[in-house]
């Protein structure tokens, strides 16, 4: 099943950074949903698996940054000085 998301979904895609979802797929309960996420720094668009998507940090609702943004932020750093 396709929903569509309205309003869009601000999220971190681990491996691909922040973005908006504006879709998730979901093929049942064999599998991950999908969260179809156009990735703010590239333009790109992505199906990402549920345990690959975090939440932003919401300062008004009190949510940090997850851990594993701030990791992947880390190493997305890491290697793009390294380029």
């Amino acid at each position: 099943m396709l929903t569509q998301l309205n309003p869009s979904i601000p999220l971190h895609v681990l491996g691909k950074g922040a973005g908006l979802a504006f879709a998730v797929i979901d093929y049942g309960p064999e599998h991950n949903l999908l969260w179809i996420t156009a990735i703010d720094e590239t333009g790109e668009i992505w199906c990402a698996p549920n345990p690959q998507v975090r939440m932003q940090q919401n300062w008004s609702m009190g949510r940090a940054k997850p851990l594993a943004v701030k990791a992947d932020e880390a190493e997305r750093a890491m290697s793009s000085s390294a380029d």
